[in-house]
């Protein structure tokens, strides 16, 4: 089946949606689809993103006005790089500090891009990288033209790509919308709820299967947009096709090492965690964000040897982290009915996760019935009891004991099998049509 694949969200762009789709796209490539990707002109290159098969074809067009920009400054770098007119010492020179690397300086330049950023989003729906719609929407005639697909599925943030897919909709060909969150969003602001509302309703209306990560947004299609069929739970998976590099050095087998690779938002606070482990001796976290909270900073300088942050690591390095780790930690999202795809992606490292949350989540029920690993409420007092335990488990050489880490047990959401339920379903839907 020849696919084409309309994601704004893909490489060199490091989002959880740009890996998704890189994944997927791979895994479909795999199971002999022609897959064909229209995406936007970022420009530069992101280092340790999955490597795609050379026979996927992506058709990159141009960005709009201020990433246009951007990504001729990027090109414009990497030109200079490659000829030798910037030698390796000042590129080095020119990379952050560990400091720089969490919490990046920001110049005037910077300054500058962000205002004009945040001007566009006034202009544009849903946000800057809105201003693709005209060139995309050319983009995909052409392309629509050239290689006559037999579907087209469309990579939802951010709801340009709907738009866009919409437009292939009219030629008659079948569409597969995937979304992430919905697209009217509790974050969407008040001056776009109207076009959100319209466009979930027209991509529920239109779409031949709509797939999402969570049961919770597939329940929410069904109660706005009764949107009760083709409805396929797709969730954020692993790669169990990699082979993992070493991480030697980086962790100390004498002290229990706490691994956390996921962002930091106003619903996910790190402070519980932060003062329970100070309390517990022999116990390090590490945390892999390019961002932090400022107590996460404070806590860092003041104790050092007890938390310690990388700042930003490519994909594929944070993969080998995880692996490596002796405790991956998780910090639960507000919202009980969502699964984090870093969660499944933590679940494929096969290493146990320490799951803060209220303990009637999604995530504590998935990780007691995956015996994956423990769950504890996210108050310092609870987190003590817990630290403490799995420190003395670690240094007796049984901290693995009571948990199931084989591979088998999280196949199901390994980026293979997801692809082959997505397989399954283009074939028996589209197919029928």
């Amino acid at each position: 089946m020849r696919l084409l694949l309309i994601a704004y969200e893909f490489p060199p762009s490091p989002s959880p949606q740009s890996l998704r789709w890189t994944y997927l796209a791979r895994e479909l490539h795999l199971l002999g689809h022609e897959v064909h990707v229209l995406t936007a002109d970022l420009g530069g290159e992101t280092p340790g993103l999955p490597r795609l098969p050379d026979d996927v074809r992506i058709h990159r067009t141009y960005p709009g006005p201020v990433r246009g920009l951007m990504s001729w400054l990027r090109k414009r770098r990497q030109r200079k790089i490659e000829a030798g007119l910037v030698d390796a010492a000042q590129v080095a020179a020119d990379q952050p500090s560990l400091a720089a690397a969490i919490r990046p300086p920001r110049n005037w330049k910077q300054r500058v891009s962000e205002a004009i950023q945040a001007t566009a989003q006034f202009i544009h729906y849903p946000d800057i990288r809105g201003e693709w719609r005209p060139w995309g929407a050319r983009g995909l005639d052409r392309v629509l033209d050239a290689i006559a697909p037999d579907a087209v599925i469309s990579s939802h943030e951010p709801a340009t790509t709907i738009e866009l897919a919409l437009r292939a909709r009219r030629r008659g060909l079948p569409w597969v919308a995937d979304i992430g969150d919905p697209v009217l969003a509790s974050y969407t602001p008040p001056r776009w709820r109207a076009r959100a509302v319209r466009i979930e309703s027209a991509m529920c209306r239109e779409a031949a299967l709509l797939t999402v990560t969570t049961e919770a947004t597939a329940a929410l299609m069904r109660t706005r947009h009764a949107r009760n069929a083709d409805v396929l739970v797709l969730p954020q998976g692993h790669d169990p096709r990699r082979t993992p590099a070493p991480t030697d050095g980086v962790f100390d087998a004498a002290r229990l090492e706490l691994l956390y690779t996921g962002s930091f938002y106003s619903f996910r606070r790190p402070d519980a965690l932060l003062a329970g482990l100070l309390r517990v001796p022999n116990v390090r976290l590490t945390i892999a964000a390019i961002t932090v909270p400022e107590a996460v900073l404070e806590a860092a300088r003041a104790a050092p040897d007890r938390i310690r942050l990388l700042g930003f690591r490519p994909h594929d390095a944070i993969l080998d982290l995880q692996r490596a780790a002796h405790v991956l930690v998780n910090i639960s999202n507000d919202d009980m009915t969502q699964i984090p795809g870093k969660v499944n992606e933590y679940f494929g490292a096969c290493r146990p996760v320490l799951n803060l949350g209220p303990g009637d989540d999604v995530v504590s029920g998935e990780i007691d019935r995956l015996r994956r690993g423990w769950n504890c409420r996210n108050t310092p007092d609870a987190i003590v009891e817990c630290l403490a335990g799995l420190r003395d488990a670690h240094a007796g050489g049984a901290l693995d004991a009571r948990v199931d880490l084989s591979a088998e047990r999280v196949a199901h959401i390994g980026w293979p099998s997801i692809a082959a339920r997505l397989d399954s379903a283009l074939r028996s839907r589209l197919n029928s049509r």
